[in-house]
């Protein structure tokens, strides 16, 4: 009998080497929030059409995607399929299952749009696909905007304005901080893009943080410094560490939370009755009110030992109906286009989770053109590092404002250099 194994025990690095038996096929898998267990349903239905592979399904906590996966990669020692959303920067490792599929046609008609995010520069390869498209923006808790009696601010409010109501509610209600965003590079992009800036020099190259980037971002420090966002978030990690603050905002100690349309799933679920809860889009700034595009994708590895079985697994969970089951169960707005012209039926009742579905729909048709030159960019990955490593130096008071983006432009030049 062969054996899949979706690997490992959440937050502890994966040390083991790429399967060492024939017919061994291992995948890294974590959740943001219910997706595991759908994706593990799922896998039961494989597993029932295909009695010769056996499935087991464990899940990672996303920092070990972020921090080890690239460095097992690196040694020759990652998994052979891994849900990742670091998609250009690894391309090197990505498989090509064009050979492999039943029907790479359908591939590309279905997931095309976005398989030059996951390609290295140049390639037209078939390395995987989106398990769901996501978009960032910000959710309230419109109970306590309710119970301080402040008007919630219009649709193209300015992120000045939504911080500023914030923090009248936060006082009014006794609540810790008015507004956090997640300590991640992706997170502020989106903000920094509203407010003009641009990471993409006219050679294709990274640029130095312009001025609407670095007026963006001292904002964002001078926030963390006066109190009114969520500190904790961003000085209790180091270095280009991922951290949300989901938590805080289910927990009702933040207003406002800047994170995107995969928690809504995670909200509908933790937060239940506790507080209404409503998504916003993203707040304007005085060149766009835009969120960052991305998503997570499901990509095989070059050094699998069995691409044949790989693309069996990849072929199922691609399929239509799968795609479709996925996206409605887990709340992800889907990245296959016969599911999305079929239309979904999200499998909730929760009024305030139907609503901030809608909300990121309407909100995809603002998105800047900077914004969806990012995930296909080979350097986003390295620009988003510098940013939440130095500017979270910032935040805890190690260096000033202008240290960081000298050092983050330093950073960034450093990365180019040694890739050349």
């Amino acid at each position: 009998m062969k054996s899949i194994s979706i690997l490992a025990a959440a937050g502890i690095a994966l040390l083991s080497s790429t399967a060492a038996f024939a017919g061994d096929v291992r995948i890294m898998w974590y959740s943001d929030g219910v997706e595991g267990q759908v994706f593990k349903d799922l896998i039961a239905k494989f597993q029932k059409d295909n009695p010769d592979i056996k499935v087991t399904v464990d899940e990672v906590a996303y920092s070990t995607i972020k921090e080890q996966l690239p460095v097992q990669l690196a040694a020759g020692n990652g998994p052979d399929i891994a849900r990742v959303t670091n998609l250009k920067s690894l391309s090197q490792y990505w498989l090509d299952l064009t050979p492999y599929l039943k029907d790479a046609e359908f591939w590309k008609k279905n997931y095309g749009d976005q398989l030059d995010w996951m390609r290295p520069d140049g390639s037209n390869i078939i390395p995987g696909f989106m398990t769901q498209i996501t978009l960032t923006g910000g959710f309230i808790n419109k109970t306590l905007f309710d119970q301080a009696g402040v008007a919630v601010p219009g649709e193209k409010a300015t992120w000045d304005e939504w911080v500023a109501a914030s923090a009248k509610v936060a006082k009014s209600q006794q609540v810790p901080y008015a507004f956090a965003i997640d300590r991640s590079g992706h997170r502020i992009t989106g903000p920094a893009i509203s407010y003009g800036a641009n990471y993409i020099g006219k050679d294709g190259m990274p640029a130095p943080l312009d001025d609407a980037a670095k007026k963006y971002l001292t904002q964002l420090i001078k926030w963390n410094a006066d109190g009114v966002s969520d500190k904790d978030v961003w000085v209790s990690a180091s270095g280009t560490t991922y951290k949300p603050a989901a938590d805080d905002f289910i927990n009702a100690q933040v207003v406002m939370y800047y994170a995107g349309s995969w928690q809504i799933p995670n909200f509908m679920t933790k937060i239940g009755t506790n507080f209404d809860w409503v998504a916003i889009g993203s707040p304007c700034g005085p060149a766009a009110c835009t969120g960052m595009p991305g998503g997570a994708g499901l990509v095989a590895m070059k050094d699998t030992k069995n691409p044949k079985d790989v693309a069996k697994v990849m072929d199922f969970l691609a399929s239509t109906p799968i795609a479709k089951e996925f996206a409605e169960r887990t709340l992800f707005l889907p990245s296959n286009k016969e599911v999305v012209a079929g239309g979904l039926d999200f499998k909730t009742d929760n009024k305030f989770a139907k609503e901030a579905l809608n909300t990121f729909v309407k909100a995809t048709t603002t998105t800047a053109p900077e914004a969806l030159k990012l995930p296909g960019w080979k350097w986003s990955d390295t620009y988003y590092g510098a940013l939440v490593s130095r500017v979270g130096q910032a935040m805890a008071g190690e260096m000033t404002a202008d240290e960081a983006f000298k050092r983050i432009d330093s950073d960034i030049a450093e990365k180019v250099k040694a890739a050349k």
